[in-house]
């Protein structure tokens, strides 16, 4: 479990690397979480969980979902960090700050692997609002709207899709997935106050 830490497992392993994955398995009953949701890194923490509730004789075992990682938004980042805000798009982000990092985000001119904005718009964009619509001016393309991933992939590759277009569509799409979860943080009085907490907690590294 040592390798949640984004660490090999060694003989030789700080006391930090042993005692966080049953600091993590533990916040999972502490919660009293039926259901865990995290990335596939989390995915042996949350099998140790489930190994506790077998020795002893827990009959309900938290449920586990493990989902696919999306790459940080920087060249090279093989998953998002917390302790780089510019890694990632948080929940918390206004609509300038996600603009702001959509614009700034690895997106290397037709080259689709490993590339943040074209798996955000794969498995975010399209699967949760349908399609993707980009806004482009008449002269390199006009605008169009991508329902198959494939013919998205197939147009960026072509070099028919450039970063320069995609990249403000991508920022746009986003904040319309955010929306309604800005107006909860700002309208539900308890969520107000959770994040009000959360924003002065500051990750160190």
């Amino acid at each position: 479990c040592g390798q949640i830490m984004g660490r090999a497992e060694a003989d030789d392993m700080p006391a930090a690397q042993i005692m966080y994955p049953a600091m993590q398995c533990a916040d999972i009953f502490h919660l009293k979480a039926d259901i865990c949701q995290l990335g596939m890194d989390q995915r042996k923490v949350n099998m140790l969980a489930r190994e506790y509730c077998t020795q002893s004789k827990i009959k309900l075992k938290p449920i586990i979902l493990s989902h696919r990682m999306l790459p940080g938004l920087k060249e090279g980042q093989e998953k998002m960090s917390k302790s780089n805000v510019d890694s990632a798009i948080f929940m918390e982000d206004s609509e300038q700050e996600v603009r702001t990092k959509i614009k700034k985000a690895f997106c290397p001119p037709q080259i689709v692997e490993n590339n943040p904005c074209i798996e955000y718009i794969k498995y975010l964009v399209i699967p949760m609002l349908g399609s993707f619509k980009l806004s482009r001016k008449e002269d390199n393309g006009g605008d169009k709207e991508y329902t198959a991933v494939e013919d998205l992939e197939a147009d960026y590759s072509s070099g028919a899709l450039h970063p320069g277009d995609l990249k403000p569509s991508l920022a746009n799409a986003i904040n319309e997935m955010l929306t309604p979860v800005r107006k909860h943080f700002e309208t539900d009085p308890e969520a107000k106050k959770l994040l009000a907490q959360v924003k002065k907690y500051k990750v160190t590294r």
